[in-house]
């Protein structure tokens, strides 16, 4: 038997040996007993399997999705970098939601696009066509994924066709528009939940805890780099559109991180800027932005976000015992984590490595028990507001060279709802 492949075995096991064998060699090989770890049980329509591994080893639960029938059903509004290559794939790692429409200004693009996802072509629209979404009961929410300044107006549209949303961060290019956004949703009576994916990520919601828990004592400070260099000629470097430069696009994740990590909310900003003379991307907008936040509980931190950088992403978190280093922090996957901590005499340095996920699909997948449960999702769009209000002050602080003052907030996690379920 030593010639069998893997999968004649498995076939074999599960009493398919007319598959993939003669006759003559099924008589050679024999009987072969059912594997139980291959059979499991079924539950309903959850499938349950004996585990492979000792307990020693690492074993994440089976994905075991909703029925196809039962996920709810999403439109993609905007085709472009972050749809095509990180959302829409994020669908095949999903458990409670499918792509069932698409929304585009080009329809040979739509097309092309809705062939690889099975989307019909009747469940394509173009801008001007997108209130007519109401019309269609597959679509349960609606994923906004346009240009910063498009937020509002598609938000507002969605909400009045009856339709929830999930908005792409920064939530808006203003508080103003941001707490329009909200009052549209609050008046058509549907969920708004912006995508903060960090939020939901299995590392970041891991050091969360860590932090929360003081396993590295008492929080002192945290530091965080998110920088890209990008090419010229992006709507991200037009102001009117995208609202600034790296601190609302790549800087956000940095301030939030401080803000979730903590609970906190900050009582004092800074900010200082820089725009390369020259250079045509930061004509309008800035290239590196530095900010600090100074939180109630005396905790600072003290962020940096940039635009013509090589791709640098880092968040660390340092306390009275220990501290929590995330490489690779604000990515779209492979972050890893580091603590250091004092074990016996010496010092230590603990890596750690979560199974890789989707970030779309787990965020997608929070909105879906959201709205099934009717309960506010963990970062709705109060989340989304506190952070253009951090934004617009550390602006302030920049143009004006002083510190802002903010109001403070008693208690911890004011804008959030439920924290988001844990697998495992």
């Amino acid at each position: 038997m030593s010639d069998l492949t893997r999968r004649t075995v498995l076939g074999a096991s599960a009493g398919l040996l007319s598959v993939g064998l003669t006759q003559a060699r099924a008589a050679e090989v024999g009987t072969i007993p059912e594997d139980p770890h291959a059979i499991g049980t079924v539950t309903g329509s959850k499938v349950e399997l004996p585990p492979l591994h000792a307990a020693s080893e690492a074993e994440g639960p089976l994905p075991n999705p909703d029925p196809f029938t039962k996920r709810l059903g999403v439109a993609v509004v905007g085709l472009g970098h972050l749809s095509l290559g990180e959302i829409l794939p994020g669908f095949g790692q999903s458990k409670s939601v499918k792509v069932v429409a698409l929304v585009s200004g080009h329809r040979e693009k739509a097309r092309a696009v809705a062939a690889e996802y099975n989307v019909p072509e009747r469940a394509l629209y173009d801008y001007a066509s997108f209130d007519s979404i109401k019309n269609n009961p597959e679509i349960d929410f609606v994923y906004i994924v346009l240009p910063n300044a498009m937020h509002l107006e598609f938000v507002t549209r969605a909400a009045q066709a009856g339709k929830h949303v999930l908005c792409e961060k920064p939530m808006a290019t203003t508080s103003a528009d941001a707490e329009r956004m909200i009052a549209a949703c609050r008046d058509a009576k549907v969920k708004l939940m912006i995508a903060y994916r960090m939020q939901y990520e299995a590392t970041q919601r891991a050091a969360i805890a860590m932090v929360r828990k003081k396993e590295i004592g008492e929080l002192r400070l945290i530091q965080a780099v998110n920088g890209q260099n990008d090419t010229p000629g992006q709507w991200r470097q037009v102001k009117a559109i995208a609202g600034g430069g790296s601190l609302p696009d790549v800087g956000i994740y940095c301030y939030n991180a401080f803000r979730y990590l903590t609970g906190e909310e900050p009582v004092e900003v800074t900010g200082r800027m820089t725009q390369p003379a020259g250079d045509p991307r930061f004509s309008q907008v800035e290239d590196v932005a530095n900010f600090t936040l100074q939180f109630p509980s005396g905790v600072m931190g003290v962020g940096t976000s940039g635009y013509s950088i090589h791709e640098a992403r880092a968040l660390k978190a340092m306390g009275t015992t220990g501290w929590i280093g995330l490489d690779n922090a604000f990515a779209y996957n492979n972050i890893a984590m580091t603590v250091s901590r004092k074990v016996g005499q010496v010092n230590g340095i603990d890596h750690r490595q979560y199974p890789p996920k989707s970030q779309f699909a787990t965020e997608m997948d929070h909105f879906a028990d959201a709205i099934r449960r009717d309960v506010v999702p963990h970062t709705p769009g109060e989340e989304g507001l506190q952070d253009i209000r951090i934004m617009e002050a550390i602006y302030r602080a920049a143009e004006g060279g002083s510190p802002v003052k903010m109001p403070l907030v008693q208690g911890l996690d004011t804008t959030r709802g439920p924290a988001p379920a844990t697998e495992g």
